[in-house]
C-alpha cells in the first residue's frame, strides 16, 4: 500500500502543465474490499472493465519524451475506492447508475456495495484529502507561472459498457473532454494535431468534460483543462491485459501536447 493515496510528481519549475491520471490503479484497501459484494473473481473482472490500464505508465513515458518535463498528479488507489473526478453531490449525474463519488454499482449495472451502505467515510477519508492536495498543486502551479494547463489522462473500452449514459455516440481513437469555460480553442486545436496520427480525434463522445478542482472551476481562466481519453485497443489487450506497441507512439502524441502548450 502506498504511504499516500496519491502521488505529486514534480516536473520542471517553468512548467504550467499538470497530467493528472486518476483511474489507473487497480490497488483497493483491505477496509475497503470488505465493504464490497463481490468475490475475488468477479472483482478482478470489474477492475478489467472500470480501470484505465496502463495510463500512469502512458503519462510516465510521455514525460521522458517532452521537451519540458510536466507534472503529474496520480491516483495510487482504485476508483472502487472513491472517484475524485465525480462531484460529491447532487450535480453528478452518474450518480443515477450508481457511479458518483462512491460507487454502489458496477459497470454492469450491478450491485458492488450494500443498499444500505454510507460513504461518508470514504469521501472522508479519501475523497476530501485527494480533492485539496489537486488544488494546491493547481494553486501551486498558477502562482508559479501565471497559468495551469490540466491535462486529465484517460482511457475507454473500444465497446461499450452498460454503466455508459452516453455510449452511443462515435468511439474514436482518441476523444477529447471539453469544458465551455476552462478549455479555450487552441488547446482543443493543440490536441487535435498531436494525436493526428491516430485519426480523426472525437469532442466529448462518448465521454464530455474535464477535470478542474472546484475552488477554480468556472472561476479562473488561468486554468485551463483537457481530458483526453483514449481508446484502449489502440494500446492494450482488452480489458484487463498487457500494453503493446501503441503505447509509446501514444505517449510521444501526449509528449507533443504537453510541448504545444507547455
Amino acid at each position: 500500500m502506498p504511504e499516500s493515496s496519491f502521488e505529486l510528481l514534480p516536473g520542471d519549475p517553468s512548467s504550467p502543465v499538470l497530467l493528472h491520471v486518476p483511474h489507473s490503479a487497480r490497488e483497493i484497501p483491505p477496509e475497503v474490499r470488505a465493504g464490497l459484494v463481490l468475490d475475488d473473481a468477479a472483482l478482478e473482472q470489474e477492475l478489467d472493465h472500470i480501470t484505465d490500464s496502463h495510463t500512469a505508465e502512458l503519462a510516465s513515458v510521455a514525460v521522458k519524451f517532452a521537451g519540458v518535463r510536466p507534472w503529474r498528479f496520480v491516483n495510487r488507489l482504485s476508483r472502487l475506492v472513491v472517484d475524485p473526478e465525480r462531484f460529491p453531490d447532487e450535480r453528478e449525474e452518474m450518480s443515477a447508475v450508481g457511479m458518483g463519488a462512491v460507487y454502489t454499482r458496477t459497470t454492469h449495472r450491478e450491485p458492488l456495495r450494500a443498499e444500505d451502505f454510507d460513504p461518508a467515510p470514504l469521501i472522508e477519508r479519501y475523497f476530501h484529502p485527494y480533492a485539496r492536495a489537486m488544488t494546491e498543486a493547481v494553486t501551486e502551479r498558477l502562482a508559479a507561472t501565471g497559468r495551469v494547463v490540466v491535462i486529465d489522462v484517460h482511457s475507454y473500452p473500444s465497446r461499450p459498457l452498460p454503466y455508459e449514459l452516453h455510449g452511443e455516440g462515435p468511439r474514436p481513437a482518441v476523444c477529447l473532454g471539453t469544458d465551455a469555460f476552462h478549455t479555450p480553442p487552441g488547446l482543443t486545436a493543440a490536441a487535435r494535431s498531436a494525436f493526428s496520427p491516430f485519426g480523426k480525434t472525437g469532442l466529448d463522445s462518448p465521454f464530455a468534460g474535464t477535470y478542474v478542482p472546484l475552488t477554480h472551476y468556472g472561476r479562473e481562466r488561468r486554468v485551463s483543462a483537457l481530458m483526453v481519453e483514449i481508446r484502449r485497443d489502440t494500446y492494450m489487450t482488452e480489458p484487463g491485459g498487457p500494453p503493446g506497441a501503441g503505447l509509446e507512439r501514444l505517449a510521444g502524441a501526449l509528449a507533443a501536447l504537453v510541448d504545444a502548450v507547455g
